[in-house]
């Protein structure tokens, strides 16, 4: 594979993995064009973030039977079409089921990674990795940013439609210059491939353990970034959907953290980094909350925390995952992304639920006590390790019964 096709594949993940964080910018505009209340409009958000937890879960694991150049096509084209029918939606209802259909086919950031992985030799599979992981990080902070200006010039349609013909390009480019070649000689039956995530979850406790982590956080992150547009362009501050997507564009640090907390992991362990960002999570929910009276500032100081906490997090919980086993990492992946993103679901939901009742420190609360879980988990789980070393290393000396 030839380093210009590995760029045409973060770019894609980018363009995919936008379509998830593009509605959280323009839901105030889709609750204008649709003459819908703004917390209404908010669940496309939900139902975006609720598709993708079901494509992971029901098409990712395709990936070890369906040959890549067809799934990625078949994927890239229902995405666009979706996207093209959610842009003439006359109401909000078949607005948020077509956003459920968005969010289920545009899973082809986590099909690419495993695909690329076993086209490139082993000495260059973590710069490659790394690249692909840029890419969809850059479409995550970049949608964002883009749809609030493509909001304000063209309507809340425009970015759907535009996105539609980016991926058709795509995965026409893609058709023509991937590989032939199936994704395993013998490939395993559908029923098993859908079964297998569960079966490993069940059975192995680092897989639980990162799944518990990336889903308590990735919750809060979710809670703060789908209540975002609501705090900013609501009395408080008074912004229109630009604001939200400049916000985001000003967390672009975050593409440059995430290969420092893949050196404290491999340092220090994932532990230890998961440690650091579930408190640096905490700190970035009482900064959101100082922003609830109109200073920009903290809420930019919050964001950036928040983001860079979650995505070195998503890093550190990886890498455990990774080192269980070298067989069936993708199924592995696979219950480990699942998690993350019901965790994010659930969040959107429980941020919407909190944002009318007790307003914006009621969503920094709700971040910080979810951040809490993991805190908690992993302070608990090291603190055992520890004792349980130090009483390896120091044995009790048995008591002499005989001596008088």
């Amino acid at each position: 594979m030839k380093p210009r096709l590995v760029l045409l594949l973060a770019t894609v993940c980018g363009i995919a993995v936008g379509n998830v964080y593009f509605p959280q910018s323009i839901a105030p505009a889709v609750a204008a064009g649709l003459h819908v209340p703004v917390g209404a409009a908010a669940g496309i958000v939900t139902a975006t973030q609720a598709g993708y937890t079901a494509g992971l879960f029901l098409l990712v694991p395709l990936g070890d039977r369906v040959p890549y150049r067809r799934l990625l096509t078949i994927l890239l084209t229902v995405t666009a079409g979706a996207l093209l029918l959610a842009a003439a939606a006359p109401a909000l209802p078949q607005l948020i089921a077509l956003s459920l259909m968005i969010g289920t086919a545009t899973v082809v950031a986590p099909i690419i990674g495993p695909m690329t992985a076993g086209l490139v030799p082993p000495q260059r599979r973590g710069l490659t990795t790394g690249l692909l992981l840029s890419g969809g990080t850059g479409g995550m902070l970049l949608s964002r940013t883009f749809s609030g200006y493509l909001v304000h010039w063209w309507g809340w349609r425009a970015p759907y439609v535009i996105s539609a013909v980016l991926l058709l390009i795509f995965a026409a480019w893609l058709h023509r210059v991937l590989p032939q070649a199936p994704a395993a000689t013998r490939p395993p039956s559908v029923a098993h491939l859908l079964v297998a995530p569960i079966r490993l979850l069940m059975r192995e406790s680092d897989l639980r353990r990162s799944c518990l982590y990336q889903a308590a956080i990735f919750a809060g992150f979710s809670a703060a970034w789908t209540c975002m547009a609501l705090l900013l362009t609501g009395p408080a501050y008074g912004y229109d959907a630009r604001a939200v997507g400049l916000l985001a564009l000003v967390n672009a640090a975050t593409m440059l953290a995430t290969p420092l907390a893949g050196r404290l992991t491999d340092r220090h362990g994932p532990d230890l980094a998961n440690l650091v960002c579930a408190a640096a999570v905490v700190a970035a929910s009482a900064l959101l909350a100082a922003g609830a009276g109109g200073h920009l500032a903290w809420l930019v100081a919050g964001t950036l925390v928040l983001d860079v906490a979650m995505q070195s997090g998503m890093v550190a919980n990886q890498v455990r995952v990774y080192a269980i086993s070298d067989t069936a990492r993708s199924r592995r992946n696979t219950a480990y992304m699942t998690c993350a993103y019901i965790g994010g679901a659930v969040g959107s939901w429980l941020g919407l639920r909190c944002y009318p009742l007790l307003g914006w420190p009621g969503v920094c609360a709700l971040v910080g006590v979810l951040a809490l879980i993991p805190l908690t988990h992993v302070a608990l789980t090291r603190s055992r390790r520890m004792a349980r070393r130090c009483a390896a290393t120091h044995p009790e000396t048995p008591r002499n019964s005989t001596s008088r």
